[in-house]
């Protein structure tokens, strides 16, 4: 796994995935984790070096728009990413987006764990492996400015409006593959990874139904992991006195 920028990774840093049960269980049992194509996200930003108004008919940083505009447009497709959220503490919001409205899993765990727990990952056993490529999104007012940044770089940069997020990323281009008449999936793969050393803790949604927690709390079991199980602290007592 390599830094996609210089020393901008904090090894140690806490990074959050929220998922719905049954991504959570497919996440235990294939023991793969699975980057999307940049064209599954509902981001239509996503590998944007700028964003035009629709007041302007000539937006003067496109003073005449490149022909290969739609070649950068198709990297979307052969960019697989990985998103986490960046955060010492569990976040309501997240739980609420990600995790079926608090009825789902999260867990935790580190850039210095994930870099121990991927495995290579190849299109075809026969190949090299791909680069994982790592760090926190930048975030800018791409209505301001036109970035220039390498192929890969771009999906590492998003438009100030989702700087909410506090995204890390992990991101793998199959550019190269594709270039070389390798037939490359429309979306996600799955990275294999061991996920003993990649999890750190698994939190309980708060709105999760007591047979679901059994469920969660029996397959963490099976994987020899159930120490690293943990309620919400949304389901702490509040006190006012």
């Amino acid at each position: 796994m390599h830094e996609i920028f210089e020393n901008k990774v904090a090894w140690n840093e806490r990074l959050w995935r929220y998922f719905t049960i049954e991504r959570f269980i497919a996440l235990m049992d294939s023991s793969s984790v699975y980057f999307a194509a940049a064209t599954q996200f509902e981001d239509n930003f996503e590998g944007a070096v700028s964003v035009q108004s629709p007041e302007y008919k000539i937006d003067p940083r496109y003073a005449q728009m490149k022909h290969i505009e739609k070649a950068f447009f198709e990297l979307k497709r052969l960019t697989k990413i990985s998103c986490w959220h960046r955060a010492n503490y569990e976040s309501d919001a997240m739980w609420k987006l990600y995790a079926q409205a608090k009825k789902g899993i999260a867990i935790c765990t580190t850039p210095e764990k994930m870099k121990n727990a991927f495995q290579p990952f190849r299109l075809k056993p026969e190949y090299q492996p791909e680069t994982i490529y790592a760090g926190p999104v930048q975030y800018t007012d791409l209505t301001k400015t036109r970035l220039n940044l390498s192929l890969l770089e771009r999906f590492f940069y998003k438009h100030m409006a989702f700087s909410w997020e506090q995204e890390f990323r992990l991101s793998i281009s199959l550019r190269i593959a594709e270039e070389f008449g390798v037939n490359v999936p429309t979306n996600g793969i799955n990275v294999s990874a061991d996920i003993d050393t990649l999890i750190e803790r698994i939190i309980l949604g708060p709105s999760l139904a007591s047979d679901e927690k059994e469920k969660i709390c029996e397959l963490a079991k099976n994987h020899g992991m159930d120490n690293k199980i943990e309620i919400s602290t949304l389901l702490y007592s509040p006190r006012y006195i």
